[in-house]
């Protein structure tokens, strides 16, 4: 049964994290980073699901609905803001802004 929780969340996560990189392929950093940290993501928190349920109620669905909550939120941290009117497009981070 884990191994398919763990199988079943890293191709979930995976699958998210490809269907983020192919819609939202401006704001988000390389491919690469997106799927790997989508499956970590996943990985990460079907374990954490399986051990919060605890013993005998370890449940496939619970595990897999864990897993690609983590994963979305992993993913949904990667965001860079969108460039619009009036927004330089490339910020340093944390500098501060020279108007006064």
């Amino acid at each position: 049964m884990l191994l398919m929780e763990a199988l079943g969340s890293g191709l979930l996560g995976l699958a998210l994290a490809g269907t983020a990189s192919r819609i939202l392929a401006t704001r988000l950093p390389s491919t690469r980073t997106v799927l790997v940290s989508g499956v970590v993501g996943a990985l990460f928190g079907a374990y954490l699901t399986h051990m919060s349920l605890g013993p005998g109620h370890n449940t496939l669905f619970a595990t897999l609905l864990g897993g690609a909550g983590v994963s979305a939120v992993v993913l949904s941290l990667l965001l860079r803001p969108a460039a619009g009117p009036g927004r330089s497009p490339r910020r340093t981070p944390f500098s501060l802004s020279s108007g006064g």
